[in-house]
Formats: structure tokens, C-alpha cells, sequence
């Protein structure tokens, strides 16, 4: 396959609302299908019972709310009313479950919400440890003995450590191709487009996860053999997308206005953590170790540290970026809560940032691409932002 032709494929993914790989997934499998909101789930629990985990991130700019609104305020983000407007308009029914992580407040609603409505669909929201002691530990691997005894109802199978096992390698796989992705675009961003990337991450939502990793490679692979020009751009790091996806519109512009993104945290799921997850004789807690030991720092996850917005200033450092663009979704109040401390923490160090908002289907692809632009400019120049 050629670099346009996985591109292109990707797209379809992304902008093809009614699921139709994953439809005809389970016509030719005869298995489930579990969707998750999308930051984090275990997604090697929902492999191993043979399922296909789903990543919701809404309708973006490819679907107008209409029944969507009525379901919530409107001083809060768009996702969840774009979620409920996929729901009720069927595009979803294909899904024999969905999985609601511990994100925010709303998100909390959305799965309450989502119980009342498709009473018929398994359902569950996954709250996560604040304490990553014993104590948090020990309430996690709870959690997951419910999750794995909610899929057992719904299956009618159980899983051993075997399955579980399996999976694991199956998903330590393909977080080491997300992984070697973002080093080769931080080494060649000129050649590993950033609209790519995402595309890419986007197509893992939906994808079996080997076939995603496969892909992975191969584009690797093939988009190295390209030429493409090297542009005088700055190199910077963009954070506060972990929820609400940005509209590929949006993508595109940044991109477009002098900023090489070397690093981002959209499409969190698949990069969420930051080392392998150990195969061992107990699978169940090794997955609860990685995510409390192993995972990266986003407003959604706890940190009781005096340092919040380190882990920014290193990942700045590492990637050799000039500055840090913030972009989070319009009302997100874990993003918009941290992000003084973060600008903080980033001014001390005397990292260059810009700050924006957005929802997934916004029209100001213009202001914001000139907004990025002046801060390219800014740097270029002067080396600090205007």
C-alpha cells in the first residue's frame, strides 16, 4: 500500500459515521462490539473476550446536533450532545455495549443518561483510583473483576489468563508502532504530516487491532521513500485535546500555519501508556500496574504533585520543541482548570506558549490558524511569542 492509499482509507474510517467496518466485522465474526468514550479503557479485557473495542469520539464537523441539544446545557462541551445525536439516530446500534471512563462530571452524566436510553445495551462507567497506593490498587483490580464478570453476562464465555495474555501482546504491539510514529515524526515532521498522525490514531479506533498496528508499519515504512519539502517552521507541542477531538479542518490549519507538532496529546486511548504492559501469570493486575504506575499525565488523572505541568516541560525538552500551543475543547473544565498551572510552570522554565479553544465542530479554522501563525512568527523572530 502507498502512503495516499492508507490516507485515504483512514479517512473514510474517520468520516464514514455509521460504522460499516464494524458492522461488517461482526457479520463476518459473529462477535460483539463494546464502544468506549475516549481516553482510557482496558481494551485487552474487551479483546480477550473476542469482542471489538470501539472508540467514540462523536460526529465532529460531519454531523449536525439536532436532538443532541435538547440532552444537555449548552455551557458545557460539545462531545457529549454529539454523542447522544449518534446514539438516538441509530449510527450506534451496531455497539452491544459502550464503556463510560471517569472523565469528567458530564461524562459521568452521559452514562446515566445512556442507561435511561438504550435500557436493552450493556453499559457501565469505569471510575479510577485516586490513590495509587495499596489501597487504590486493590479497588482497581475490583473494578475490573466486575468489568470482566459484565462481560461474561453478556457473552456467555469466560476468559483466562491465556486470553489475557495474548491480548496484552496484541495491544504492547501496537502502542510500540504509536510509539515509534511520534519518534519518527518528531525526527522528520516535515515528512510525517501531522493531519497523517492523527488520521492514523483515528483509524485505531475502529480498526482490529492488529490490522492497525500493520498499518502502522507499512506507512512507516513507505512514507520515509517520500519527498517532501522542508518548510521553515517552528517545532511545538500541543496539549489539552485528551477528550474532545479537534475537527481534521482544524488539524490541518495548524499545521498549515508554520508549526511543525512534534507531540500532542489527541487520540489519547492508544497512547495512554507510557510502557509495555508486563505478560505475567496474573494479566489482571499487570493492566491495573500499567495504568498506575505507567500512564500519562492529563487533566482527567489525578496528581497530587506541586508540580503540575512538569511532565510538559520534559516532553518540550525531548521533543526539541520552540513552544507549547494549548487547545482544548470550549467549556472542558479539567483542560481550562489546569491550564494556568501548566502556563506557570511553562513560564518559569521560559517556554513560549499560545493558548486557544475549540469545540469538535468549529467554524474559526481562519482566527485560529492565524492566531498559530503569529506565534510561529513570533518565535522565528524574537524567539519568545508576541
Amino acid at each position: 500500500m502507498t502512503v495516499s492509499s492508507i490516507i485515504e482509507r483512514c479517512e473514510s474510517l474517520y468520516n464514514d459515521l455509521d460504522l460499516t467496518y464494524v458492522k461488517e466485522w461482526k457479520s463476518r465474526t459473529g462477535s460483539k462490539a463494546v464502544g468506549y468514550l475516549p481516553v482510557y479503557v482496558p481494551r485487552e479485557i474487551i479483546h480477550a473476550y473476542g469482542m471489538l473495542p470501539v472508540g467514540i469520539m462523536g460526529g465532529g464537523d460531519n454531523l449536525e446536533i439536532i436532538k443532541g441539544d435538547a440532552y444537555f446545557q449548552s455551557y458545557i462541551c460539545h462531545l457529549p450532545r454529539s454523542v447522544i445525536e449518534l446514539g438516538v439516530s441509530g449510527k450506534l446500534d451496531c455497539l452491544d455495549g459502550v464503556l463510560f471512563p471517569a472523565i469528567c462530571d458530564v461524562i459521568r452524566n452521559l452514562s446515566g443518561m445512556w442507561k435511561m436510553l438504550f435500557k436493552d445495551k450493556f453499559v457501565k462507567y469505569m471510575d479510577f483510583p485516586q490513590n495509587f497506593a495499596a489501597a487504590g490498587r486493590e479497588y482497581y483490580i475490583e473494578e475490573m473483576h466486575h468489568l470482566m464478570q459484565g462481560f461474561t453476562e453478556m457473552t456467555g464465555k469466560k476468559i483466562g489468563d491465556t486470553e489475557l495474555n495474548r491480548s496484552i501482546e496484541l495491544y504492547n504491539e501496537n502502542r510500540k508502532a504509536i510509539r515509534d510514529l511520534y519518534n519518527l515524526r518528531a525526527e522528520m515532521p516535515h515528512l510525517v504530516l501531522t493531519y497523517e498522525v492523527y488520521l492514523l490514531l483515528r483509524a485505531g479506533n475502529i480498526l482490529e487491532v492488529e490490522e492497525h498496528t500493520d498499518m502502522l508499519r507499512t506507512y512507516m515504512r513507505e512514507v520515509v521513500k517520500l519527498e517532501r519539502p522542508e518548510l521553515d517552521h517552528i517545532r511545538v507541542v500541543v496539549n489539552g485535546a485528551f477528550c474532545e477531538q479537534p475537527p481534521l479542518s482544524l488539524v490541518r490549519a495548524m499545521e498549515n500555519s508554520g508549526c511543525y507538532i512534534v507531540d500532542d496529546d489527541w487520540v489519547l486511548c492508544g497512547r495512554y501508556q507510557t510502557a509495555d504492559t508486563q505478560t505475567s501469570q496474573s494479566p489482571l493486575e499487570a493492566i491495573v500496574d500499567g495504568y498506575l504506575h505507567n500512564t500519562v499525565s492529563t487533566a482527567s488523572r489525578y496528581d497530587d504533585s506541586d508540580h503540575k505541568g512538569q511532565y510538559l516541560v520534559d516532553l518540550v525538552k525531548q521533543r526539541r520543541a520552540e513552544g507549547v500551543v494549548f487547545a482544548a475543547p470550549s467549556f472542558c473544565d479539567p483542560a481550562l482548570l489546569d491550564r494556568p498551572m501548566m502556563q506557570t510552570t511553562l513560564a518559569k522554565a521560559n517556554i513560549p506558549y499560545t493558548a486557544f479553544n475549540y469545540s469538535e465542530n468549529t467554524g474559526q479554522i481562519q482566527v485560529i490558524k492565524e492566531q498559530t501563525g503569529t506565534f510561529a512568527d513570533s518565535i522565528k523572530l524574537w524567539g519568545v511569542a508576541s
